[in-house]
């Protein structure tokens, strides 16, 4: 009898999806059990963009010094926000987070140009990965 891959043994991947276009090969919902994969997914470019888009939160939980190295604490608390997120919404709390994460990022900034001390800001785009980037960060700092 085959089970199904469920994040933390509860909520399902079946019903996940990304609705934003741009983003679809940046945001990866991973099938696994726990959002711990071990991946070397800093050692090439681009190569973040296939870590399962749960563990990236988990991994940009871990940040200033007294958290270093403490996933299965980050594990943890984004289980507990899952919970949260299940009991408050009723929907599947990884599709929750997707859609947070296709909202929170931003289409456009601002970058300087300009040269001999005359700078000025102009308007660009921001890439796909940038705004999953982004995104992850703003969710993580609070």
């Amino acid at each position: 009898m085959a089970t199904e891959i469920k994040l933390f043994g509860r909520w399902s991947y079946d019903d996940v999806s990304v609705s934003d276009l741009s983003l679809e090969d940046y945001i990866q919902a991973g099938t696994k059990y726990l959002p711990h994969t071990q991946g070397r997914y800093q050692k090439k470019r681009f190569r973040k963009a296939l870590c399962p888009i749960v563990e990236r939160l988990c991994c940009s939980l871990m940040m200033h010094g007294r958290n270093n190295g403490k996933k299965m604490m980050a594990v943890r608390i984004v289980k507990h926000a899952f919970e949260i997120i299940y009991l408050l919404t009723d929907k599947n709390p990884i599709q929750v987070f997707m859609d947070a994460v296709q909202n929170g990022g931003p289409r456009e900034d601002s970058t300087r140009v300009g040269s001999a001390g005359v700078v000025r800001r102009q308007a660009v785009d921001v890439s796909p990965l940038r705004r999953v980037n982004q995104a992850i960060y703003l969710i993580a700092t609070g």
